[in-house]
Order: C-alpha cells, then sequence, then structure tokens
C-alpha cells in the first residue's frame, strides 16, 4: 500500500482510505458484523486511515469502529472523526454547531464511543458561518495541547477560511467532495492547500458509488437508500451522467 503523509509533519497513511458512514446509515441495510470484518480487512492489507463522524448512525459507526479496534494495535489505524454536525432524534433535521463549547463536549463523547484516549485526526465537518473560524480552531488547539487530539482537520470550507483556520493552529487535512464529477476545489481550494501544505481528503471519490458502473437505475436501490433523493440519480441527470461515465469507461 502507497503511503501519504498528512500536512506538514503529520501522520503517514494509506493513499487509501475507508469511510465507514455506509456502515451505519443513508446506503440501505447494514450489518455490524460484515462492517468489522471489513475494517479489519482494511488493516490486514495496509489500510490504515480509518474515517468516521459522530452523527454518522447518531455515534453508532463511531462505536462500531471502537468494536472493531478493541484488541488490535493502537498504531495500526490512524483514525479520524468529525464533529459540529448535529442531528435531531428523528434524525430528520440536521444543524450544524461549531462552537468552542460544543467541540469541547463533542470530543469526550467520540472518545468515549471509540474507546480511545487520543483522536489522530480531528475535523469540524461542517462550520457555521456565525461563528468565527478562529474561535472554532482556537478550541480545537486547546484540545490538542490536552493530548484529546493529534492533528486538526477542516471539511468543506472555502480557501478564505482555510487560510484563516490556519493563521491560528496549523490544518493539517481538508476533506472536501473531489472526484470526476466534483471539480470544485480546483480553481482556488486546491492551490491554497498546497500553499499552506495541507493535505486534501477527497471523500466519495468514486461518486457515491456511481463510478462502480453498477448503478443505472435507482429503483434497484434500498428504499431508505439516500441516493435515490440525490439530483445526480435522477431522471434526465442519470441519464446523462450515465453518457459521460461510458465514456469514462
Amino acid at each position: 500500500m502507497k503511503q501519504r503523509t498528512l500536512g506538514t509533519g503529520g501522520p503517514s497513511v494509506s493513499a487509501v482510505g475507508l469511510g465507514l458512514m455506509g456502515m451505519s446509515e443513508f446506503y440501505g441495510a447494514t450489518d455490524d458484523s460484515q462492517s468489522i470484518a471489513t475494517i479489519h480487512h482494511a488493516l490486514d492489507i495496509g489500510v490504515n486511515l480509518l474515517d468516521t463522524a459522530d452523527v454518522y448512525g447518531a455515534g453508532h459507526n463511531e462505536r462500531l469502529l471502537g468494536r472493531a479496534l478493541a484488541g488490535r494495535r493502537r498504531d495500526e489505524a490512524v483514525v479520524a472523526t468529525k464533529f459540529g454536525s448535529r442531528a435531531s432524534a428523528d434524525r430528520t433535521t440536521f444543524t450544524v454547531d461549531s462552537t468552542p463549547e460544543y467541540a469541547q463536549q463533542a470530543v469526550d463523547a467520540s472518545l468515549q464511543r471509540l474507546g480511545l484516549d487520543h483522536i489522530d485526526l480531528y475535523y469540524l465537518h461542517r462550520r457555521n458561518p456565525a461563528v468565527p473560524i478562529e474561535d472554532t480552531v482556537g478550541a480545537l488547539a486547546e484540545l490538542a495541547a490536552a493530548g484529546k487530539i493529534r492533528h486538526i482537520g477542516l471539511s468543506e470550507v472555502n480557501a478564505n477560511t482555510l487560510r484563516r483556520a490556519h493563521a491560528v493552529h496549523p490544518i493539517t487535512a481538508l476533506q472536501s467532495e473531489y472526484s470526476l464529477w466534483e471539480r470544485g476545489l480546483e480553481a482556488e481550494i486546491l492551490p491554497t492547500a498546497r500553499e499552506l501544505g495541507i493535505t486534501v481528503v477527497p471523500y466519495s471519490p468514486v461518486g457515491r458509488g456511481f463510478f462502480s458502473g453498477k448503478i443505472t437505475d435507482t429503483a434497484t436501490l434500498a428504499p431508505d437508500d439516500y441516493r435515490r433523493f440525490d439530483p445526480r440519480f435522477q431522471g434526465e441527470n442519470l441519464q446523462n451522467n450515465l453518457k459521460l461515465a461510458e465514456r469514462v469507461r
């Protein structure tokens, strides 16, 4: 497995990471035993960057990863999780909380669910523009100083926010959507990340499964699969995307 260094002086991680979100929700039925076996297989073949978030499955995803890592060597995995996205009890409404106070609460809850004494890479999942990014990153810097997290990441922020955040404390990674059908990072964000020495970690690099070539009709997806409602998988959009995917294939 090829390796990459996150940020400037960050951990060495596998060039291919494993995103765990679908092991808890959004893509249909899940199976914890199969998910844990998948995580173990990933670690066995050298995939050590494991990505979760507190909001995935209302904490289930972090607890799942904690179970998968129990009994394994801590240094086998580089654990990345996130805070800032909050869901209502019925999972129908999502809000963003990037306040320093919530960062303090969220990290402790994540550590407990994961069963770890520190998080290797802690992302702000989404940013509330009403909260200065300097305040949020300042709180994360305090968590790093306390040993609860090792490195700070951001997700889906623009170049200006990335620069402002990095001025407070080094940002190790930026996780944003980037794939053959999502190129929005290229104009300003990628050049800024390169300048600052921040690693870009693309999420959904295979188009939420679209580039597997196996999704040609949403009727084949589970009733609760969120892709049934994603505009890129709908009607004329899907047909146009299938034509483009065929050219790529």
